[in-house]
């Protein structure tokens, strides 16, 4: 299937308490430079899980990348 044939994935919406999150960091400009495709992969990541502690390690996980600036869902990227 060509790539403009593909369906759209769902965008995710950002839950308040990553938002929060990434204000209290400092962080979201780095979240904001991440190619849109990384953002919402991040966000679907968060909010696929049912369990509050699972949604907490990856928004931990997530902070942690933006900081670094290095790693993209625990692989080495080059932003």
């Amino acid at each position: 299937m060509s790539p403009a044939l593909r369906p759209l994935r769902k965008r995710e919406t950002m839950p308040e308490f990553v938002r929060d999150a990434l204000e209290v960091r400092g962080l979201r400009e780095r979240y904001e430079a991440r190619p849109s495709y990384q953002r919402n992969d991040y966000l679907l990541w968060i909010n696929k899980v049912k369990r509050e502690d699972t949604k907490q390690r990856h928004l931990a996980q997530m902070l942690m990348e933006l900081e670094s600036g290095e790693l993209y869902m625990g692989m080495k990227w080059n932003g």
